[in-house]
């Protein structure tokens, strides 16, 4: 068949497709509107081509959906073409829809918008596509000349007093993917009703008017900028350190992305004459071709094997990284002759531990001071934040935009830190994003402090469980792809809220919290007990019945992955430091039983 069919003959294939179960409904209807509405003419071409070759698992691929917000915008896989990828289409309707509510909403006689972009491939293209949208709605556009890390953007936001901010990433997604992350004027990511506004504008664009580039630089529209922002970003985290302490040797990877930006100049400018960078790592390259399966997660500990070869002959005492953005930091430690890694949890009670021990001893803490972390993220911060009398802000929905809002609500005067799970933290009021630079240099600082002792980040964890007892945390989740993998989060969520498991491994489960409904229930029974205090949104969260080890477990379908998330929580008392080995041993023992059983639970519901 011809790629000339006509538009009314592309319709029918796709009907009959539908008919024949080769193509989602939801695909034909976002089809039908690229093939009849004028803004979308210029893909047709393209689109005709994949119809009149029946290309219908590509076709559904493209146009299951239309490309969502969730916790950290639009994120997905890259292509030329389709209403479910990151695209030029779907990059220049978000900063489209962006620009018109900002708008509707704000009174200016010019409205400021900065951008950034990291690494990945496409990255540059959609940055400069967005200033060109922005500049077209009358803007004042700061573009960053190279790529940059989202810490320095959220920064950048509040530093230049802009109405809103645009970063392009896709986070530690794989190489096809990239991402569009919208921030409004606090310099942190857009919360409701923000979000919803831009998206309902965005589902609104028509004709897109786009600016010339070079004449929109050459006229000031578009103003590259770069260094000095650099320079007052570095300043400021690097005005957070606590510790003269520097005597320590560790390895620096950026995993190909922005990391050698802000956080590698971070600790350098500090003063880390050991720190030294990790160079098959090192270039930019959005397929971070150096990193073991090409995914630049530093929460996966494969992505630290090719530095912590090196690590080892250099008898580096810490293995640090960041994903691509640089807004999340991994740690690997050298500890009783091989390198050990750091669960995020772990990392933010450390990171906490150490901003309490110094901030006392300078007599700068009080009962105001307050910490933050998200429903996800492990109790034992909670107990170092109560321990030193200080606030706790600890119901917070997944995602770092709820803590920098609980920033600005409470003002950042009196905010210690923030911590989420999955390698986030700040200190400091200078963004609303986390921020693998401050993280790093307290870190850093920590370990150096400690090495003085002849102690490790271990051991020092160890001295804290013997202290409020151990707990240890974990994660698993299960990719569900495309319009079937949808589908079915949507039926383990509903399993989970309807019909839950009420014992696994032997643990018997007493409760359940439910942030859609607002409900707490009591297990076996399933029935409503008392109204839920606490944010609403699609989590909920097992509570085990009172026993020698305590487990919880939360599930939550992810707002940026095609994934249905896991967590585990386990405590169980330690009364002393010799005690701690026999009682992590049966904790994990019972926990990784807890998993499995989950899982087989998991699956017997996707039959």
């Amino acid at each position: 068949m011809s790629s000339t069919i006509s538009v009314t003959n592309a319709l029918q294939i796709v009907a009959q497709a539908v008919l024949e179960n080769q193509l989602t409904s939801s695909a034909e209807l976002n089809i039908k509107r690229w093939l009849t509405e004028s803004q979308f003419a210029q893909y047709h071409p393209e689109l005709l081509e994949l119809i009149a070759s029946k290309s219908f698992k590509r076709l559904d691929e493209l146009f299951w959906e239309i490309i969502p917000f969730g916790t950290g915008g639009r994120r997905g896989l890259m292509a030329d073409i389709g209403s479910a990828t990151m695209n030029p289409r779907t990059i220049a309707e978000s900063a489209y829809g962006m620009a018109i509510y900002v708008k509707k909403t704000i009174e200016h006689k010019r409205y400021k918008v900065v951008i950034a972009y990291d690494t990945r491939n496409r990255s540059r293209e959609f940055a400069e596509t967005c200033a060109r949208v922005f500049a077209a709605q009358n803007f004042e556009v700061s573009l960053f000349e190279s790529y940059r890390s989202t810490p320095e953007l959220s920064f950048a936001v509040r530093h230049l007093g802009c109405d809103i901010g645009v970063m392009i990433t896709a986070s530690h997604n794989p190489p096809a993917d990239n991402g569009f992350k919208a921030y409004w004027s606090t310099g942190g990511q857009v919360l409701p009703p923000h979000d919803k506004g831009i998206i309902d504008c965005v589902y609104d664009s028509e004709e897109i008017p786009l600016a010339d580039l070079t004449a929109a630089i050459n006229n000031g529209d578009i103003k590259l900028i770069g260094e000095a922002i650099d320079q007052a970003f570095i300043k400021v985290v690097c005005e957070m350190s606590l510790s003269p302490a520097r005597d320590i040797k560790a390895i620096f990877t950026p995993l190909h992305g922005v990391g050698e930006t802000s956080t590698y100049a971070v600790l350098k400018q500090a003063g880390f004459k050991g720190l030294s960078i990790f160079e098959p790592q090192r270039q930019p390259d959005g397929n971070f071709t150096n990193v073991p399966d090409q995914l630049p997660n530093p929460e996966r500990p494969e992505v630290f094997k090719p530095a912590c070869e090196l690590a080892k002959q250099t008898g580096a005492a810490l293995v640090l990284a960041c994903d691509p953005d640089a807004d999340r930091l991994g740690v690997m430690v050298a500890h009783q002759g091989q390198y050990t890694h750091l669960t995020g949890n772990q990392i933010g009670v450390l990171i906490l531990d150490y901003i309490l021990l110094k901030r006392q001893a300078a007599g700068t803490l009080s009962s105001q001071h307050y910490v933050v972390e998200t429903l996800v993220t492990t109790p034992l911060i909670a107990s170092l934040g109560k321990k030193y009398g200080l606030k706790v802000v600890d119901n917070l929905l997944v995602g770092f935009k709820y803590i920098g809002q609980t920033m600005d609500k409470l003002g950042v005067e009196k905010f210690v830190f923030g911590a989420e799970e999955s390698l986030g933290y700040l200190a400091g009021g200078y963004a609303r994003d986390k921020d693998a630079s401050v993280a790093s240099l307290y870190i850093m600082e920590h370990a150096a402090e400690l090495l003085t002792q002849k102690k490790t980040l271990l051991d020092r964890l160890d001295e804290l469980y013997a202290e409020h007892g151990y707990f240890l945390e974990g994660q698993i989740s299960e990719t569900c792809t495309g319009p079937r993998g949808k589908a079915q989060i949507q039926e383990l969520m509903v399993a989970f809220s309807k019909r839950p498991p009420v014992e696994l491994a032997g643990v018997k489960l007493a409760q359940v919290d439910d942030y859609a409904t607002q409900q707490v229930r009591s297990l076996p029974a399933n029935t409503p007990e008392n109204q839920l205090d606490g944010p609403q949104g699609d989590l909920m969260i097992f509570h085990s019945v009172d026993a020698e080890i305590m487990i919880r477990t939360a599930v939550r379908p992810s707002g940026t992955e095609p994934k249905i998330k896991f967590y585990f929580f386990a405590k169980a008392a330690c009364s002393s430091p010799a005690e701690l080995p026999k009682v992590q041993a049966n904790t994990k023992a019972k926990l990784d039983e807890f998993k499995v059983a989950l899982r087989a639970w998991i699956k017997s519901q996707l039959k």
